[in-house]
């Protein structure tokens, strides 16, 4: 069961378009951290859009393959629960997915989930490139995305460039792809993750 709840000391809320860092968890930290979900082998782009006028904020991968992570190239989202090397973060249950899309889910924007089912094989090779690339500079996470996915067979096609909308439409494009969407207040991302805001004030969904 899933229902520690966490806290996360002075996190910010906004979202923040980005900037690389060398964040390196130690083995022992994330062989611990390690899950594996039981939901079929595949690759989640999540995509923020703006509201009302639909604009693209951030790209990021969730790879399921033999593990479960999240690459979140040039973005604020961070746990001190969660181990993170270079912009792969380790250990994410479904608790912490939803942690993940909540933080990103407001007023102004809404979170959009797409994934395509994949052999275990092709996820675990988006892993290796994933955790290979690196820390994204600000404000490419699409490119960063997208040059981890363009050498996964299945994905060389894949839009290269700075747009997480056109990196999206392509998604939504491919077969299988199975879509859905997530608004602030939305139960279905309800967690037990509670954030401390820089004024001190706590925040959450405690359950």
């Amino acid at each position: 069961m899933e229902r520690r709840v966490f806290l996360a000391a002075s996190l910010p809320l906004a979202l923040a378009a980005c900037g690389a860092d060398n964040v390196w968890a130690s083995d022992e930290d994330v062989r611990r951290a390690r899950y594996r979900s039981s939901e079929p082998p595949g690759i989640t782009l999540f995509t923020v859009i703006g509201i009302p006028r639909g604009e693209g904020g951030h790209s990021g991968l969730m790879l399921n393959g033999s593990q479960r992570v999240l690459y979140d190239p040039a973005g604020s989202w961070e746990h001190p629960a969660i181990p993170e090397r270079r912009d792969v973060f380790y250990g994410i249950t479904d608790n912490i997915k939803r942690f993940y899309i909540d933080y990103h889910a407001r007023s102004t924007y809404f979170v959009a989930e797409d994934t395509i089912p994949v052999p275990l094989e092709i996820a675990d090779l988006a892993i290796r490139r994933a955790e290979a690339n690196g820390s994204g500079n600000k404000s490419f996470c699409a490119v960063e995305s997208a040059r981890v996915l363009s050498g996964v067979p299945g994905f060389e096609t894949v839009p290269r460039g700075f747009s997480p909308l056109r990196l999206r439409e392509w998604f939504l494009r491919q077969p299988g792809v199975i879509s859905r969407e997530y608004r602030d207040g939305d139960p279905a991302i309800a967690h037990d993750v509670m954030i401390r805001r820089k004024d001190g004030t706590i925040i959450g969904q405690a359950r």
